[in-house]
């Protein structure tokens, strides 16, 4: 049964807006429309969920080094949004269960791109499903994708009746079909800015949804709805939206 997706997916939040991955973000894409957002999950040392992108601090806050070797209580002192803007100093990185209840405040359904870092892949996705099984129970608003078939088999294994997505890199492997039949996944997530229609229309014949990533630009987000793909993550949900795609 396919999954009732809206056709526009606010990435890492509103990420051209506001700092990813943040509180501010989340609020930043549902105050301009996202029915949706795309968050990623990572573990601190002492194994606690968390929204985060990078194995590495750096890019984002103002620490360094792995965030794989920080314990939740030192990441809590770090500070998320000065790299972004000054208006969004002192942003924090949030546990997936703050994330969740400003979700659920503010009614959006969620895709959890699980994010493990080397060697936790199996961890991750333990982590990340107990958190879920106590706080989440709208089945028809969550969907759990990752590049990693092991953190994906783990939440079958864990969660068989919650949604999940297969994440593709721009050159797929090979066995991409026998992946997604084995992980029984929903949805195939591909890199937009360079899958071909050969490559999408390959996909429909699976009789999967199709979920493209990064899109911005209007140009590429009409060229894709009409080759078939579903629906977009999109850092710039004022600039590709819902009403853009439906008119197309």
């Amino acid at each position: 049964m396919p999954l009732n997706l809206p056709s526009v997916i606010g990435h890492r939040g509103a990420a051209a807006y506001a700092p990813e991955n943040t509180i501010e973000s989340i609020h930043t894409a549902a105050d301009m429309g996202c029915k949706w957002v795309e968050l990623d999950v990572k573990l601190t040392k002492d194994s606690v969920p968390v929204i985060f992108h990078d194995d590495d601090l750096d890019r984002t806050t103002n620490g360094h080094g792995p965030i794989a070797e920080m314990k939740y209580d030192d990441l809590c002192d770090l500070e998320a949004g000065s790299w972004f803007s000054e208006g969004f100093a002192g942003a924090k990185v949030p546990t997936l269960e703050e994330a969740i209840e400003i979700i659920l405040q503010r009614d959006l359904g969620i895709n959890l791109e699980i994010k493990p870092c080397a060697g936790r892949e199996v961890e991750t996705s333990e982590a990340m499903l107990d958190v879920l099984s106590q706080i989440w129970d709208d089945r028809d608003r969550l969907l759990i994708t990752s590049f990693s078939h092991v953190s994906l088999e783990t939440s079958m294994d864990m969660a068989e009746d919650w949604y999940r997505g297969l994440l593709l890199e721009s050159e797929p492997m090979e066995n991409w079909k026998d992946l997604a039949g084995y992980l029984n996944v929903t949805t195939i997530n591909i890199d937009g800015r360079t899958a071909s229609r050969e490559f999408i229309e390959e996909i429909m014949d699976t009789e999967r949804q199709i979920l493209a990533y990064t899109i911005n630009d209007q140009q590429l987000a009409r060229q894709l709805r009409r080759w078939g793909v579903d629906a977009m993550f999109t850092d710039a949900p004022d600039i590709v939206n819902d009403l853009l795609l439906k008119a197309h």
